[in-house]
């Protein structure tokens, strides 16, 4: 926490020489990152319910409202928003099928953040297992230090997982159909690059885009291996959500990799900026389409049927 409020503090020295109109070409860049998310999720969708309906205003809706809360949320809360107002616009939608949606796009997802962490590591400038847990602020530093604790909470893990699969496969006649289901997409390769692919791309150059015009806008140095590390960063810090969108983490490791590239106090304002004005965004836009969705912020209504069928 007090890394954190260092990092604010610096942020609000460095205020006044932020860039405003690179920081405007950020916030439009992140935008038009969400719209081709969602854009890539509605079609694997429509794949998957063909006959059903599939609007991509509601979608985007869902889509926002789910960052939006896990801006402000942790443990990806914000991901139980979005599957529940996709239900919602979806008639005859399973939460199975919604669910199997996002292994669909992690499939290029985890392409890209396997190649970016292949690149990251080349460049010697990630935090070594041996530094890790020493880092300010980050998320999961407590059982890197206690490998004993960890090692059973792996094991529990482990067979909570395997007791979930065999639940699932005896209770849910279904599942593997519904499964299936999602993957539609995927089983008409040229649909799914066209369709998919192509968007996801898409976010992925603007989700860089957006690095790049942060960068400029606290007038840090404007090169693609530093957009690649802060991307790299960023990426990490969300592998364990235990705070709200890996704050904390997300600074510790931008100081640590951009290190020598500006001052200490300019990285600190640079994390910290970048973080606060996106988390704004999110907020912003997130609880406005929950807000125009549902007529309401309790979010219970998302997944309420009789709800949906008097909006």
């Amino acid at each position: 926490m007090e890394a954190v409020l260092d990092a604010i503090s610096a942020f609000w020295d460095y205020l006044a020489s932020v860039d405003r109109v690179a920081l405007a070409l950020a916030i439009g860049c992140h935008l038009a990152k969400t719209i081709c998310a969602s854009r890539a999720w509605r079609n694997v969708l429509v794949a998957a319910y063909p006959d059903a309906r599939v609007g991509w205003l509601p979608l985007y809706a869902a889509y926002v409202a789910g960052a939006g809360v896990n801006a402000l949320f942790p443990a990806r809360m914000g991901d139980v928003v979005r599957l529940a107002m996709a239900h919602r616009a979806i008639k005859g939608s399973t939460y199975t099928t919604l669910v199997s949606s996002s292994l669909v796009l992690a499939i290029v997802d985890a392409l890209c953040v396997a190649a970016l962490f292949s690149w990251a590591v080349t460049q010697g400038v990630l935090p070594s297992l041996d530094v890790l847990p020493y880092l300010p602020s980050f998320d999961f530093a407590w059982f890197l230090r206690h490998e004993t604790v960890s090692e059973v909470a792996l094991v529990v893990l482990a067979f909570g997982l395997i007791a979930l699969g065999v639940w699932i496969r005896a209770n849910v006649a279904e599942f593997r159909q519904r499964v299936r289901q999602a993957f539609t997409v995927v089983r008409t390769p040229e649909r799914w690059l066209r369709a998919v692919v192509a968007w996801q791309l898409a976010e992925w150059a603007l989700r860089l885009a957006t690095v790049w015009f942060m960068l400029g806008a606290f007038r840090i140095e404007q090169s693609a291996r530093n957009v690649l590390l802060v991307q790299a960063a960023e990426s990490l810090a969300t592998v364990v959500p235990i705070s709200p969108g890996g704050v904390g983490t997300q600074q510790a490791l931008l100081v640590y990799t951009l290190r020598g590239s500006a001052s200490r106090s300019a990285l600190l304002a640079f994390s910290v900026g970048m973080k606060l004005t996106l988390t704004c965004v999110n907020v912003i836009v997130g609880f406005t389409a929950i807000l125009l969705t549902l007529r309401t912020l309790r979010f219970r209504r998302a997944s309420d049927p009789a709800a949906a069928d008097t909006s």
